[in-house]
């Protein structure tokens, strides 16, 4: 994430909380399955990626890239102005 200008030494995984799937317009999973909390009128997008622990830099930059063009994506989607 460095050698695209995002310092992440500082994050660390955190669990999806039902107070934040609460204040959520759209609640992004990456396989959390069952464990996530579910409430009525959200918008779900379970994102399907491999699991980056333990791979080379190499093999991580691909899966980087694509959640990095699917957030841009699902931005633009909710930023967009009617015409």
């Amino acid at each position: 994430m460095a050698e695209i200008g995002i310092d992440v030494s500082r994050e660390f995984p955190k669990r999806l909380t039902s107070d934040a799937v609460e204040a959520a317009d759209v609640v992004i999973t990456m396989g959390c399955g069952d464990a996530c909390p579910i409430f009525p009128g959200k918008r779900y997008l379970d994102w399907q990626l491999e699991d980056p622990a333990g791979r080379s830099v190499e093999h991580v930059r691909p899966i980087r890239d694509e959640i990095d063009r699917r957030v841009r994506d699902l931005l633009a989607e909710l930023v967009r102005v009617p015409s």
